[in-house]
């Protein structure tokens, strides 16, 4: 499943993503709004990780979805 399909279904898969990602917030995955971006940048600052090992966990993520 791709990203903006994800992003217009983002409610539904809000509790999906805080399972997978259990330090991020509710208020920030609200704001990321499954903004691929968005979502990569919260991973990075949470979670201490390189920009391309954020990218290919959200990426692998939304392919599962």
């Amino acid at each position: 499943m791709n990203m903006d399909r994800i992003q217009g279904n983002w409610k539904q898969f809000k509790g999906k993503a805080q399972e997978k990602w259990g330090e991020l917030t509710n208020d920030e995955l609200d704001q990321a709004e499954g903004n691929r971006e968005q979502l990569v940048g919260l991973i990075q600052s949470k979670y201490g990780k390189a920009r391309e090992e954020a990218e290919k966990e959200v990426d692998e993520w939304a392919e599962k979805q």
